[in-house]
């Protein structure tokens, strides 16, 4: 099922020159999901992604944020990643890194910036995949199970911050939750921002 997400194709730029290339992956606004354990993603390594129209986006990782397989989602990485414009990119290709967080980090090397930032996310989405995390934790006992559902609830935020959020899998994701509490409400609400 998560095989049927990783649309993209990606290469990893390492820090050390290493270069791994045709990773599946889902490349996302905020994140890049591979399903991947057998290769090492560090800080500050490069994703780059190639597009139809012969583009190349290239990412700078923040966080890897790797994950260890469960009964349901597979060891890989939900990496939280910077995208880099085409000066930057040269240049971090070129073994320069910047490290930046926050929605609208950014630097500028010799050069005036004219840009327009827009942060826009959705606090009431956000709220409620926060609170999803947090009945997860109070009512789920087993340890495999909590670890489970959470991964279910980051692969839904991936929904969410991804530029076209698919109904029909985060309804998927939803329903496969325990059902305990306050969960199936929180779902329902998530899955009823996406019919509007």
């Amino acid at each position: 099922m998560f095989s049927d997400l990783m649309r993209d194709k990606v290469t990893v730029l390492k820090l050390n020159g290493e270069k791994y290339e045709d990773i599946q992956a889902s490349v996302q606004s905020k994140k890049t999901f591979i399903q991947r354990s057998d290769i090492l993603i560090e800080t500050g390594d490069l994703i780059q992604r190639k597009m139809s129209n012969d583009g190349i986006e290239t990412y700078e990782v923040i966080d890897p944020g790797f994950h260890e397989g469960g009964s349901i989602i597979p060891a890989g990485y939900q990496i939280k990643h910077k995208n880099l414009g085409l000066p930057e990119a040269e240049k971090a290709v070129q073994s320069i890194t910047y490290n930046l967080n926050g929605p609208n980090s950014r630097v500028n090397n010799h050069s005036t910036d004219n840009s327009t930032n827009v942060v826009n996310e959705n606090s009431a989405v956000a709220e409620h995949i926060e609170l999803l995390r947090s009945e997860i934790n109070r009512l789920v006992q087993s340890t495999q199970e909590k670890q489970d559902a959470l991964e279910v609830v980051d692969a839904i935020e991936g929904q969410f911050s991804s530029d076209k959020p698919s109904k029909a899998v985060v309804n998927t994701l939803i329903s496969s939750l325990p059902h305990a509490g306050s969960i199936a409400s929180i779902g329902s609400f998530l899955v009823s921002v996406l019919a509007g």
